[in-house]
């Protein structure tokens, strides 16, 4: 899985050109659809349809097959279209090229402008609806990275039980240990193993291990703020709190072992640990919004809204994830166009703000139309306080 961070976000948002194509199509992991190449298909379809749109805008032949090469690249490349998880975005440009395997089930939308559209990557910013989860046994480790709707795999090389067999330095499967908790009612816990040694070299072979998985995490990790849930079983679970370097490690195991059932089946249980805390901050700022509705703590009007984005006085937008607002912002006078559609003169107000927003540090959340905090507009805004 290609995981994208705040500064791919800052790459794809700086990116100016005369001519910049982003691509979002949803995607399967597995089944029939994989099989017969649906998700291929889907992408090579959609990249005809943009490539007759830039021949409608004038855009010569030779421009739109360089922009279009990594894409036709991608489209023969057998073994990206095995590991998908639940949406595909694609931003292209001449000299410019990234793609994003994500946890989003994206709508199919292209997007044509002198800028990328990232509206549809807001939720893998939202830290409160995003999480990774960890399965962690003696014989193996995999991490995922999930949301509410979606779980993927993420590949990682030295999170690989033959890696970690390494570190440790002892043969894995000949000195398997079996750490079992003896009884209930606070009895202590023992430590059985293959071989000779005591009770704290076991331990200590244990927290070696667990030190490696801790390393190997943090080389994607440590820029993250979201909760890391670990699932193993409850013996183990101390154990790696204790080692763990982690600042944002989840303090409530998903209990039970997690070869016990598949990747679904684990998504579900670790979903009942860690939902409650789920989206708290959105809901936080949803309450504080229609407290504050009609006062002069919000913002229900674009022409307002972006102003105030710009002066950095925004600490939470709200946007309708389904609908668009299409216009120019003048950052000299402040001034905000509407206009009823797209043209070649304008772009997504929505993505300019979903962006400047981001940059600031504030929050940004896609929200359906039936659940805006003010339904009579499509972008809310609650700005910060003095």
């Amino acid at each position: 899985m290609s995981l994208i961070n705040e500064k791919d976000l800052q790459k794809l948002s700086n990116q100016e050109n005369k001519t910049c194509i982003s691509i979002f199509i949803p995607t399967q992991r597995a089944g029939k659809e994989v099989l017969e190449e649906k998700n291929k298909t889907h992408l090579k379809s959609l990249w005809k349809e943009v490539g007759n749109e830039l021949k409608k805008k004038d855009i010569p032949e030779e421009k739109i097959q360089e922009i279009g090469k990594p894409i036709e690249e991608l489209l023969n490349d057998k073994s990206f279209w095995r590991h998908q998880s639940d949406g595909l975005a694609i931003f292209a440009a001449e000299g410019f090229f990234e793609k994003y395997t994500l946890p989003v089930n994206f709508e199919t939308h292209t997007y044509i402008s002198n800028e990328f559209y990232i509206k549809p990557l807001v939720p893998m910013f939202s830290e409160d609806t995003r999480f990774y989860l960890l399965a962690l046994q003696l014989e193996d480790v995999v991490l995922y990275e999930a949301t509410k709707y979606s779980i993927g795999k993420v590949e990682v090389d030295d999170l690989t039980p033959s890696r970690l067999e390494e570190r440790v330095g002892f043969d894995y499967k000949q000195k398997h240990l079996d750490f079992r908790s003896q009884g209930a009612g606070g009895e202590k816990t023992i430590f059985h193993g293959h071989g000779s040694g005591s009770e704290e070299e076991r331990k200590e072979e244990i927290l070696k291990y667990f030190r490696a998985i801790d390393k190997g995490l943090d080389t994607i990790l440590h820029n993250e703020n979201v909760p890391l849930v670990v699932s193993t079983q409850d013996y183990l679970f101390p154990i790696y709190k204790d080692v763990n370097t982690y600042k944002h490690l989840f303090d409530k195991v998903v209990p039970g072992n997690p070869s016990d059932t598949d990747i679904f089946g684990l998504h579900e249980k670790a979903l009942q640990t860690v939902e409650p805390y789920l989206e708290k901050t959105k809901r936080d700022k949803m309450k504080k919004f229609e407290e504050l509705n009609n006062t002069e703590s919000t913002g229900t009007s674009v022409t307002d809204i972006l102003p105030a984005i710009q002066q950095g006085k925004v600490d939470t937008l709200f946007l309708e994830n389904r609908n668009e607002i299409w216009g120019t912002y003048n950052n000299d006078n402040m001034n905000v166009s509407i206009d009823n559609e797209q043209t070649s003169k304008n772009y997504s107000l929505m993505n300019w703000a979903a962006k400047e927003v981001l940059r600031q540090g504030g929050n940004v959340f896609l929200i359906p139309d039936a659940q805006m905090p003010d339904k009579n507009s499509k972008m809310n805004a609650l700005y910060r306080f003095n």
